[in-house]
């Protein structure tokens, strides 16, 4: 083949999947009218149904999940990722117990967000909406597609789900299983696609797809989610990327301390919760440094430490660069260094942290007010762990991402963040007092 002939074969091919997620968009559109009128009854049978197929579908699942496991290890990818990418029978149940939570959650479609009645008798609501269709970008995390299918579906959405190719079996068997029973009950068969995932391109098309796709969420590593909010022309919400914290004040509990230092990193180090940097107050640095870095070492955890945590020693522990400190590690390691007072502690957040999940182990009330009125992340805790930052912890059911940014949604996103809201106004005959335009006339309204 030619030079010419194979840069043709290649652009035909492109164009080729430009038109198969647009297409997919097409029929999600198409597809959105229908589930924005179901009734809440509808919705949560649907994801009663899911539930109980996905546990009684789990060995096709799990052995399709056990060939991307399969590919990923011979392709030597990280074990952090593998822990991301298994699924187990456990898993599964956790899934399908997710989509009854959510089942059991409020509808937010319909809600009124607030209302008035105006001195002219004008009755106005603003009431939730669904947002149409919602583009999911995601990698090797086959819970996100009935994460993101179950909340979708609830709130009224079609949903496109463009998982990782390191997860295609996986997701391609959670999705004939999802398809299968919104086809069951009489619901639109597009409602939940699964689209292309060995083209990069495909990610593309979906984040370009305006007017057909009304806002797209991506989840993932700072380079997957930094390519979508920046090439995208479909409205995107920011989520996820966590280098999170653990602050350790002077006045902190040890024991409590070591506790919610070792289930923020230890817990499940391949999550955005999971704490990346330890902080420590200098006045107790002496006293909870050698047993943190000893517990962490039985956790398997290399702490990457500046010069006073290196000098305090251990097996674990080798220098920091500055790299660490901007590092979300997503594996057994984390950045630790000592500060001479809690602003400093605060001046390091704001310098290196992400805006996800903050936290400060001390008993001091104040130093606990200064902490959360001075860091500025979607989640701040007091003596509790940086892995509650979670949708299922906080009673949301699933999530479908944990936002960073600060408009439309921050922090966990459940039901609520994925509907609009529309004006409605209900009057008797009411017009507007004034006269005719002379001519023509553009917003702003007047």
């Amino acid at each position: 083949m030619t030079t010419t002939e194979s840069t043709t074969t290649e652009k035909a091919s492109g164009e080729q999947l430009r038109e198969q997620v647009r297409d997919a968009a097409r029929r999600a559109k198409r597809a959105s009218a229908g589930l924005a009128q179901a009734t809440r009854s509808t919705k949560d049978a649907l994801l009663h149904a899911m539930a109980d197929a996905l546990v009684k579908r789990a060995p096709e699942i799990l052995a399709a999940n056990e060939r991307d496991v399969a590919r990923g290890r011979e392709s030597g990818m990280a074990e952090g990722l593998i822990d991301r990418l298994s699924l187990s029978t456990e898993r599964i149940e956790a899934m399908a117990d997710g989509l009854r939570t959510v089942a059991g959650l409020p509808d937010p479609v319909g809600e009124v967000v607030r209302g008035n009645v105006l001195p002219n008798g004008l009755q106005l609501q603003q009431v939730r909406v669904p947002l149409g269709v919602v583009g999911i970008v995601y990698e090797g995390r086959p819970n996100v597609t009935v994460d993101a299918a179950g909340l979708a579906l609830k709130a009224g959405n079609a949903v496109l789900l463009r998982g990782s190719s390191s997860a295609e079996s996986s997701n391609t068997a959670l999705v004939e299983v999802l398809a299968d029973v919104v086809a069951e009950h009489g619901l639109p068969a597009d409602s939940v696609q699964l689209l292309p995932c060995h083209d990069r391109a495909s990610v593309q098309h979906l984040i370009t797809a305006r007017g057909l796709v009304d806002v797209v969420i991506p989840r993932g590593g700072a380079g997957l989610i930094s390519a979508v909010v920046e090439n995208a022309t479909v409205p995107a919400i920011e989520t996820g990327v966590g280098n999170c914290h653990v602050y350790v004040d002077a006045s902190a509990d040890v024991d409590t301390a070591l506790r919610i230092l070792l289930n923020s990193k230890a817990r499940r180090t391949s999550v955005c919760n999971a704490a990346e940097t330890v902080l420590v107050h200098e006045a107790i640095a002496e006293e909870f440094l050698p047993r943190a870095i000893a517990e962490l070492a039985g956790a398997g955890v290399t702490v990457h430490g500046d010069e006073r945590v290196v000098a305090v020693g251990g097996s674990n522990v080798v220098p920091a660069t500055d790299e660490d400190w901007d590092t979300e590690y997503l594996s057994a390691d984390i950045a630790a260094a000592v500060v001479d007072s809690l602003p400093a502690a605060v001046e390091h957040i704001r310098e290196h942290g992400s805006g996800h999940t903050e936290a400060i182990v001390t008993t001091d009330v104040r130093a606990a007010r200064q902490f959360t009125a001075q860091v500025d992340a979607a989640a701040v805790m007091v003596n509790a762990s940086t892995a509650f930052t979670d949708g299922g912890e906080f009673g949301m059911g699933a999530e479908i991402g944990i936002s960073t940014q600060k408009l439309h949604a921050r922090g966990p996103m459940g039901l609520p963040e994925l509907t609009s809201t529309k004006w409605l106004a209900f009057g008797d005959g009411h017009v507007r007092p004034g006269s005719a335009p002379a001519g023509p006339t553009s917003c702003p309204a007047s």
